[in-house]
This record gives C-alpha cells, sequence and structure tokens, in this order.
C-alpha cells in the first residue's frame, strides 16, 4: 500500500512503532557509558504505570509525570494512546489482517477488564505493585528482550560463522556487514534468560485473540486500556450519530473498537478514525460536547469484588521464602527490598544493558511479589565496577540512576567464604583469584600467611583469604571467577543494611588495613 494511501492514524502509528523499535535497539551498551535514549520514555508516558507506582510508593514521583499528561490528554482525545501511541496495539492492528478469523468469535464479558484492573490497582494502594505483569508495553518488551532480540543475535551470528567457514580466505569481504549488524541491531549481552519462553507465550496469546476479533486483549482484557477507558467516560468527545446508520453499518465493520452493543462506546473507542474516512455519505463526525454515557460501565458487586480481590493478593502474594533471601541480590542503588518492589515495572531494560550478564528476570527467589523482577546472580555474572548503566534505563527510578563514583559505594551483598570449599582452607593448597579480580582499589578480598597440616600431615603455610566487610560492596566478581566447577569456594549473600560505603579514605580501620593487608 503506498504511503499517501494510508490513514493518517496508522501513519502515526507506524512513527510510534518505528521510534519504539530504534529507543529499543538504543537501550544497550555500544560502546558508550551513557545512554542518552532509552525505550523507557514509553512506560513514563504510560499511565499505567504512573497511577499504580505513585499508589504503591504514596509519593510523588516526577519521572513519571509524562503518564498523567497523557491520562489528562485522554480525558479530551478519548483513548488516543491505544489506538496511535502503544506499539502492541500497532502491532496486533499491522497482523490482524493476516490472522484467519474465527467463525464464532470470542466474547468476554465486558467486566472481565475490571476484574483484571481493580485488584491491580487495589492491590497497589495496599503497597503490592503488579501492574507491570500485565501493562501491554512491558508483555511486549519483555518478550522482545528475552526472547526476540537473545535468538536474532544468536541466529545472526550462528549463520555469520557458517559463512565465514565458506568464505574461506574471502571472509574479510563481508567483515563490513556483520560489523554493521553488531553496532546497531545486534544484543551486545549474549544470554539466555529464564522466563524467556514464558514471555513470548504471553505475547503469543495476545495475537491469538485477533482470531476472535480486532482488538480483544485492548477492548476486553488490557488494564491500561481499561484505566484510559474510564477516563474517557467522562469526555466531553463525542460522536454523531452515535449508533450505525442502517443499513449502511460500513463505520460497524470497519471499527476495531466500539460497536459491540449497537451503539458507540467512548470508552471503547480509539479514535482511529476509521468509521469517519469508511462513511459513505459523510454524517460520522466527532466535536466537544456533553452528554452523559448510556448505560452501567461498572456494576456494585465487581466494584467490591474487584477491590477485595485487590487487597486478598497484597495480603497473600507478598510471601517470601525467608531461605531464598539470603541470595536474592538486587542491582546497586536499590536499598530496601519493599521500595523496590513498589517502583519496578519489570520492563527488562535493566537486564538487557548489563555489561556482564549479571542481571536475570526473577522467578521463585522474590515469591510471586517479585516475578520478572532484575535480580544479580554472581555465578553467570557480575556488577562491573565502573557501570551504571542500569540506573540510565529504569524508568521509575527503582534503580537509581547514580553517577559513578556514588554507584562504586552502592552494597549489593557481602562476601562469605565456604571453607568447606574454597581452594586453600579445602586443599590447603595457594589460590588468590578472588583477590586478583577484586575491583576495589584497596581490596576487599585480601589474604594472610597461615601455617596449616596438609593431608599428608605436613605443616606448610598457605595463602588464606578473607574478606574486609568494610570495603565490599558485593559485586559478586569473586563468585563469578572462582575456579571450583559448581558451586563457588566464595558467595555474594545479601544484607539488610545496605547503607553505601563510606569512602575509603576516611575510614580508619580501611586505611590502617590498606597500609598493612596481612594485619
Amino acid at each position: 500500500m503506498a504511503l499517501k494511501k494510508l490513514p493518517p492514524h496508522r501513519i502515526v502509528q507506524l512513527i510510534f512503532l518505528a521510534l519504539f523499535l530504534i529507543l529499543f535497539l538504543m537501550t544497550e551498551y555500544r560502546g558508550s557509558d551513557r545512554i542518552t535514549a532509552a525505550v523507557n520514555g514509553f512506560f513514563r508516558a504510560n499511565p499505567l504505570t504512573a497511577v499504580s507506582t505513585i499508589l504503591a510508593e504514596k509519593a510523588w514521583n516526577w519521572l513519571l509525570m509524562p503518564g498523567f499528561v497523557t491520562l489528562f490528554l485522554s480525558f479530551f482525545l478519548g483513548r488516543f494512546f491505544c489506538g496511535w501511541i502503544c506499539p502492541l496495539g500497532t502491532v496486533l492492528d499491522l497482523i490482524t489482517k493476516k490472522i484467519k478469523k474465527s467463525a464464532a468469535p470470542l466474547l468476554f464479558n465486558n467486566s472481565v477488564k475490571l476484574w483484571l484492573f481493580l485488584p491491580l490497582i487495589t492491590a497497589s494502594l495496599f503497597n503490592l505493585n503488579l501492574a507491570g505483569l500485565l501493562d501491554p508495553i512491558a508483555i511486549l518488551l519483555r518478550a522482545m528482550t528475552f526472547f526476540m532480540h537473545p535468538l536474532l543475535g544468536d541466529t545472526v551470528r550462528g549463520t555469520w560463522r557458517g559463512l565465514y567457514q565458506v568464505m574461506g580466505d574471502n571472509r574479510d569481504a563481508i567483515a563490513p556487514v556483520y560489523k554493521l549488524f553488531s553496532t546497531y541491531l545486534l544484543p551486545f549481552r549474549e544470554a539466555l534468560y529464564p522466563l524467556a519462553f514464558s514471555s513470548a507465550l504471553l505475547l503469543g496469546v495476545i495475537i491469538y485473540l485477533e482470531r476472535h476479533g480486532e482488538r480483544t486483549w485492548c477492548r476486553k482484557l488490557c488494564p491500561l486500556g481499561t484505566l484510559i477507558g474510564i477516563v474517557t467516560r467522562f469526555s466531553p468527545l463525542l460522536r454523531s450519530p452515535d449508533d450505525a446508520c442502517s443499513p449502511c453499518e460500513k463505520c460497524v465493520r470497519a471499527c476495531p473498537s466500539g460497536f459491540d452493543r449497537e451503539l458507540m462506546q467512548k470508552e471503547e473507542c480509539f479514535f482511529c478514525m476509521k468509521c469517519v474516512n469508511d462513511c459513505p455519505t459523510g454524517k460520522v463526525r466527532f466535536y466537544f460536547g456533553f452528554q452523559v454515557e448510556k448505560g452501567v460501565f461498572m456494576e456494585r458487586r465487581v466494584l467490591l469484588g474487584g477491590m477485595f480481590s485487590g487487597l486478598v493478593m497484597a495480603r497473600l502474594l507478598r510471601f517470601r521464602e525467608p531461605a531464598r533471601e539470603s541470595r536474592l541480590l538486587r542491582p546497586p542503588g536499590v536499598l530496601t527490598e519493599d521500595e523496590f518492589l513498589k517502583k519496578c515495572v519489570r520492563c527488562g531494560e535493566c537486564m538487557k544493558v548489563c555489561l556482564k550478564s549479571a542481571l536475570y528476570p526473577a522467578f521463585t527467589q522474590a515469591g510471586v511479589e517479585g516475578l520478572y523482577t532484575p535480580v544479580l546472580i554472581p555465578r553467570l555474572g557480575y556488577c562491573e565496577y565502573n557501570c551504571n548503566l542500569c540506573g540510565q534505563v529504569c524508568p521509575t527510578g527503582a534503580i537509581p540512576d547514580l553517577l559513578i563514583e556514588e554507584k562504586k559505594r552502592q552494597v549489593i551483598g557481602k562476601a562469605v567464604f565456604d571453607k568447606n570449599h574454597c581452594i586453600p582452607f579445602a586443599r590447603r593448597i595457594d589460590c588468590i583469584v578472588c583477590e586478583e579480580h577484586c575491583p576495589i582499589p584497596q581490596k576487599a578480598i585480601r589474604s594472610e600467611i597461615v601455617t596449616m597440616t596438609g593431608f599428608d600431615g605436613v605443616k606448610r603455610q598457605v595463602k588464606a583469604p578473607y574478606v574486609v566487610d568494610e570495603l565490599c560492596n558485593g559485586c559478586g566478581i569473586c563468585e563469578k571467577v572462582c575456579p571450583l566447577e559448581g558451586k563457588s569456594g566464595i558467595e555474594i549473600f545479601a544484607v539488610k543494611d545496605r547503607t553505601p560505603l563510606k569512602d575509603a579514605a576516611a575510614s580508619g580501620k580501611a586505611a590502617q588495613m590498606a597500609e598493612d593487608p596481612y594485619k
């Protein structure tokens, strides 16, 4: 279809989808210590993210001001965000014509979306913020971050390795093409993510629903659309006529959203203008006026039942197994677990930019409340001492954007030696790999010469490592580089007190130990 034949709303949709994809690719380490633009802007303009986070925090967050601006504009322009901006909505519009429709439409009761939305919002009010699990932008971004983008990277890199073998001495001819791909398109981080399949599956289910009607997810289930629809219900933006002109009904067939009950429903209209463009008589128009919406939007039992469900969720889903909490490591700058969970939107951006493959989506480590939130797994990767990218891309400030010098002093956890596994203690031989790799200038891991009796009964001097708690920030590099197979001889454990470390020069004990590392 020629560009000049595209309706205006489709052109705008494609522009925002292109912007979303470009920002997604820019939310990546490309050799610069500063990410100037990231896809987090879509979350900050997301009313569901703004409302749920503010309710959970009980405090104002200026980062989310664009979300409230979007909600304010929705009062006058209807669900324009759903019809013109939302990237998932655009994807559904682009593929819906390619999907064979089912003979029997899948009819959700109009209260189903409220049964999803009300518990989420009520739970946020009681400090349990799970809105990110069903946020449409988060759903799309997680599927891309955990499944599609890594799959693209593996496919392209595997193909190129095969081409290099086939090309032989001429392989340099295709090197510039691969450099172009790796610089702008491929993920910097090669990682296999847990929950990758479930992320893709959820997106697949939403796409599958298109068989039973256009924008079924958006109209019948989406919590973001429901929130905007509630505001839109009181909008002065009206359509004339508010029903279909029989027997034509071309507007009904063209409309992807609002004619479910033979009348135009304001809370479901995407303001896509298809009815205006397809009307053969030119009667259909939108105007500003005052009119009470017909019908009941929310029954009392739905309101009370939804709120009660949210309260129950807030009480039951906050359980965390104490044994797992000892290894629940969060990104640098996170001071308390509760505050972090109130803000985290579960978008996956921090995991995407992690330089050393340290961050992964949580499954059971933090209970249901922490599903998809980032956790640091030191045996797989570590927090780079000179990196603060995760804080730069976090849309809500759950991971604060700190200067490098400030970030270096943030406590993630503390290192602890397992003397049953650590080589110097368990085998009575020297090993200082963890000490050598410790990035702290004054060395948070040091060794001292001790006399040990070997398994042969002979006494020998061994360099025994120990941890200087006052300097350790729990970055995890020691656990990552430990040469033991399987379980490491040193592990990072979570701590309740994550107060940032003091400057080493200001710490008398640390300064004394820096002068004599064997004291």
